[in-house]
């Protein structure tokens, strides 16, 4: 498993606009997290006629409570991407993508295959179900005012969004669970989110085995649950955070000294060490051999 560092992108990429519809829809509304859940802007009737009810899910088939199958997940961990709110199976040849923010925290969780990109993540909900009803409602709007073509297609856990979008096709898939919801977003070229392809198989796949860890915490209704990355790849993403901070901080200071008619920004060189004599190699001089 490869893992890509990098920071959200607005404009251009083939799966870029994924990324504008990840966190678009979401409103922090004044309901809290409780059974009280106010649909009236949606006519029930009318919404049922257009996406149908979600389809029953069996036992053995996630996405799945953490409470549920905390017993059973340590003889598979090491198969698993522990992002903290939510566990997830890695394709085979897939790659790690972590978007973060200006501040160096991750923001988004990206597993990219040769077919596309999934993106799976956790919000709060109430207990009662019904978010995804809603979110997928108001995401068809959204993505038809951008100019999308947005069809309502029936999968395994019911309604799906399917939309065409300029920089990308997308695939929109939510399932509700006990006080949490979980939507995935599978983004391709062209083709590459209709029904029967490889991606969209893949997107599937991701979503019947994924674990979402809600927690205690009382939090607003579709409140992004966090990301936490495990230590190993924190660490990594830390160091690669302050390379890149050390890097735009040489160059700025170069361009100001170019600007000034200065000589460009030296960084100080550290001591020569001895070299090879009679008395030995540098190494043994030191100490070190």
């Amino acid at each position: 498993m490869t893992m890509v560092f990098g920071r959200k992108k607005s404009k251009g990429g083939d799966t870029d606009d994924a990324s504008r519809y990840e966190d678009e829809y979401i409103e922090y509304d004044e309901y809290g997290d409780s059974d009280e859940y106010d649909e009236t802007d949606y006519a029930a009737d009318e919404y049922d006629a257009q996406f149908g009810e979600p389809a029953a899910r069996g036992p053995e088939t996630g996405p799945f409570d953490f409470a549920d199958v905390a017993d059973r997940l340590e003889s598979i961990a090491e198969q698993r991407l522990d992002l903290g709110s939510v566990i997830v199976p890695v394709p085979p040849g897939g790659q790690l993508q972590v978007e973060m923010t200006p501040d160096g925290a991750p923001q988004a969780v990206h597993l990219a295959t040769q077919h596309g990109r999934i993106t799976v993540a956790a919000y709060a909900a109430p207990k009662s179900a019904g978010q995804w009803r809603s979110v997928a409602a108001d995401l068809a709007e959204t993505l038809r005012k951008d100019g999308a073509q947005v069809s309502v297609v029936q999968g395994p856990w019911g309604r799906e969004l399917h939309a065409v979008t300029q920089g990308a096709d997308l695939r929109f898939i939510g399932v509700d669970g006990y006080r949490w919801m979980v939507r995935l977003v599978a983004a391709g070229p062209s083709g590459a989110a209709d029904e029967n392809t490889p991606l969209v198989a893949a997107a599937r796949a991701v979503m019947s085995e994924t674990v979402v860890r809600r927690g205690d915490e009382p939090l607003p209704v579709r409140e992004p649950l966090p990301v936490v990355l495990p230590q190993e790849l924190a660490d990594q993403l830390a160091a690669a955070h302050q390379q890149q901070l050390a890097a735009q901080q040489q160059a700025m200071q170069a361009q100001m000294a170019a600007m000034q008619g200065g000589p460009a920004y030296q960084p100080e060189q550290a001591p020569a060490e001895p070299r090879r004599g009679a008395e030995g190699s540098a190494m043994q001089q030191l100490g070190l051999s």
